[in-house]
C-alpha cells in the first residue's frame, strides 16, 4: 500500500507539466502533515491525553511503526525531541521530505524527472506524468466523494482532509464548481470519519499550513 504522502503529492502534481499545483511553502508542510497523519491513523502517534506521564497534547510514540522507511524515521525524529506538539512536530518532519517522496514516485515509474533551465540560465526541476494507472484509481474516489457525495473510506476522507488544508481540491478537479468543491472537502474534513487523534491531527495540518502562508507575508 502506498503512503498518504506519496499520494498526496502525486495528486499535486500536474500530469502534463510536471509542476506543482501548490507553492514551496505548504507542499513540505502538508506533506508532512501526511506523515503524521499516517501515524495516527495506525495509532503509532497520537497526542496524549489527561492521566498520562505527558503533557496533554504532546506526541506520543505508541508502537513501533509499519515497515517503512519514511514512518520508521518520522517516529524516531519524533522519539528524539521532547515530547512536541502537532504543529512544531510536523515543521520539523517537513524538512527534506519532498525530494525523498518524489523519489520513490519515480521508482515507481509513475513520474520521470525532467531537467531544465529557465532563460538558460535558471535551473528547473518538473515531474511529468508516465503512468497515470494509480493516479486514475485515487481520482474515482475522490471524485466519488467530492462531486458524487458518495461516503468516503477513511484513507480516501484522510486524502481529502490533506488537499482541504491547502485549498487544492478545485486544482485536482478544475472542472467543477470550486464553492461546491471547497464545502464539500471542508465537510469531509471535519466530519466524523476518524477519531479525536486524527481529528487533532487534521487540526495541527490546517494550523502548520496556515503558518506558512502568513509568515512569509
Amino acid at each position: 500500500m502506498t503512503l498518504l504522502a506519496e499520494d498526496l503529492l502525486l495528486l499535486l502534481l500536474d500530469d502534463e507539466t510536471g509542476a506543482p499545483l501548490v507553492d514551496g511553502t505548504r507542499m513540505p508542510r502538508v506533506l508532512a502533515g501526511a506523515v503524521l497523519l499516517e501515524l495516527a491513523l495506525s495509532d503509532v502517534v497520537t497526542p496524549a491525553e489527561d492521566g498520562e506521564d505527558v503533557k496533554k497534547g504532546r506526541l506520543v510514540v505508541r508502537r513501533d511503526p509499519p515497515d517503512d522507511d519514511v514512518l520508521a524515521d518520522a517516529v524516531t525524529t519524533i522519539r528524539e525531541r521532547t515530547p512536541m506538539k502537532p504543529r512544531p512536530a510536523i515543521e520539523r518532519l517537513a524538512k527534506n521530505l519532498q525530494p525523498t517522496i518524489l523519489e520513490r514516485l519515480v521508482d515507481a515509474g509513475w513520474v520521470r524527472e525532467e531537467r531544465s533551465r529557465v532563460l538558460g540560465v535558471f535551473p528547473r526541476t518538473r515531474w511529468p506524468e508516465v503512468d497515470g494507472t494509480h493516479e486514475r484509481e485515487l481520482r474515482t474516489e475522490l471524485r466519488a466523494a467530492l462531486i458524487d457525495g458518495l461516503d468516503p473510506r477513511e484513507r480516501t476522507a484522510a486524502l481529502v482532509a490533506l488537499l482541504s488544508a491547502v485549498g487544492a481540491a478545485p486544482k485536482v478537479f478544475p472542472d467543477a464548481d470550486k464553492k461546491a468543491l471547497e464545502r464539500r472537502a471542508k465537510e469531509i474534513a471535519q466530519g466524523n470519519w476518524a477519531g479525536e487523534a486524527v481529528r487533532k491531527a487534521v487540526e495541527a495540518i490546517d494550523a502548520a499550513v496556515l503558518v506558512a502562508v502568513v509568515v512569509p507575508v
